[in-house]
Formats: C-alpha cells, structure tokens, sequence
C-alpha cells in the first residue's frame, strides 16, 4: 500500500532538497517526491515520511542523504537535446582546430551523461588530432554511475546524427536488443565527478563551453545568480554559456551577453 504525504511532511522535504541541492519544489511535485521515496520508506518498514525524514537529518546515515538527493534530482534527458547547441559547439571547434591547447568542456548537471557524451561525439568528429577535455558532473552519484557505463535504451539516440551513431555506438543484439552502447575510446575521453553547483566549485577549468542547461528552472532567483556567478569565473574570457530554452538570465545582473535565445558569451 502506497503511504501519503502530508502536506507538512511534503515542506519537510521542500526544506531538505533546498538545503542540499538549492532545488526549489513547487507544490505540484508533490506526487513525485512521494512516489520516489515511498520505496525508501518500503525497504526501512517505516510508516510515515516524517520517520523518514528523521533518518535523513539525523546525521548519521550519509549515505541514505545521498540516496534521498539522487531520487529527487534526476531527469530523464536524450542526446543532442536543443541540437543549434551542438551546431554552435561545432563551429567553435572547428575555429579552434589545430591551437596549442586543448578544447575544454563542462557538461554541468549531466545526470545520466547523454548530453556529456554528445559533446564528446561533436569533438572527436571535428577536432581530430587537436585535444580535448570534458567534464561530466552532476549532484547526483546514482546517474554519475550510470554514465560512465555509457549504455542507454536506444530510444534516447532518436536525434542523433547517424554518421556519429555508426562511429561511436555499438548497436546491442540478443539480450542487449534495443539498447547502445558508447564505445570505449569515447568513453575513455570524459571524466565525470560529483558536484553540487550550489557550493563552492572545486579546483576546475577554465572552460570553452559550459553546458549549465535544464536545472535552473529548479533553483529561487538567489541560488540561480550565485550558481551563474560561480560558472562563469570557470569559464575563459571569450567562452560560451548554454542554457535550456526555458532558462533565462536576463533578470540577474550578469557579465554574460547574451548571443541569441539561451546562449551568452564571457565577454573576451
């Protein structure tokens, strides 16, 4: 039987992933906090979520917080999703063929790493011998998991370019039917590590692009200007932010320019 939240518990757990992630929930999510955790509550033998919500702020079972944070954090996502990113991605690799140093790139909040690997594809197509580096991160150590697998329903590479499909996925057969897998060598080329955005960034960049894109629709006009002002000092003089096509930045007081709808450039 499917235990109900309350109203009050649900505020409990609007105030928790606040804490931890910056992540504001509208009352409308209600349902899916209390389909996400129920299973929580399930495999403990508890009974209300404001017992479950103990567990998680009594401070002794971190990994149980994790737990928590990874349910309520992830989204279902697809390659080359909002694809005149990766156009725009291309043309500056394409510009930056042959320099001395290497191409960087940080997919933040990648959740299962469809997008890390997208960008992975468009710069292995197009740079060639020149070097690159990619940055998979996410809040969330349950997808960060899944996307160094590199194995996805095949379903998600319905956008996908054909050329990049046949070159770097292997298409699965017999038990793996229905299913890709990244190859290897592409794989070998993206590092993916944990970090919460609504934090001090660790020791990385600076960056070409910064794909920051779908998550701030989640965070209090606060959180989002602090999360900006935090990825931009990652990120070269000269270099792009992308966002999601839901996302705006034009209500904080940001250096980023905007170049069109849900692009904006560090100025150089």
């Amino acid at each position: 039987m499917t235990i109900a939240i309350t109203d009050k518990e649900f505020a409990l757990f609007q105030r928790f992933i606040y804490d931890a992630a910056g992540i504001t929930l509208s009352p409308a999510k209600k349902a899916l906090v209390m389909s996400r955790l129920s299973k929580r509550l399930d495999l403990r033998k508890l009974t209300t979520f404001a017992e479950y919500f103990k567990v998680l702020s009594s401070g002794q079972d971190a990994q149980e917080v994790q737990t928590a944070i990874d349910l309520l954090t992830t989204n279902e996502t697809y390659f080359f999703r909002e694809p005149k990113h990766f156009d725009l991605l291309r043309e500056q690799a394409e510009l930056a063929r042959g320099r001395g140093q290497p191409f960087k790139v940080w997919s933040a909040a990648c959740s299962t790493g469809e997008e890390t690997y997208s960008i992975a594809m468009v710069l292995a197509a197009t740079l060639h011998s020149t070097s690159f580096e990619i940055l998979g991160s996410d809040i969330s150590s349950r997808v960060l998991d899944r996307a160094r697998t590199g194995h996805y329903p095949a379903s998600r590479t319905a956008h996908t370019p054909r050329a990049y499909l046949q070159q770097f996925c292997l298409k699965g057969t017999g038990p793996q039917e229905g299913t890709v897998l990244v190859d290897r060598p592409l794989r070998d080329r993206v590092r993916f590590m944990q970090v919460n955005l609504n934090t001090t960034l660790p020791k990385i960049g600076p960056f070409d692009f910064v794909f920051l894109r779908n998550v701030m629709i989640y965070f209090s006009a606060d959180t989002k200007r602090q999360v900006v002002e935090r990825v931009l000092s990652v990120i070269k003089p000269g270099g792009y932010l992308l966002i999601g096509h839901s996302e705006t930045l034009n209500e904080l007081n940001t250096s980023a320019v905007p170049i069109a709808p849900s692009i904006y450039r560090k100025p150089g």
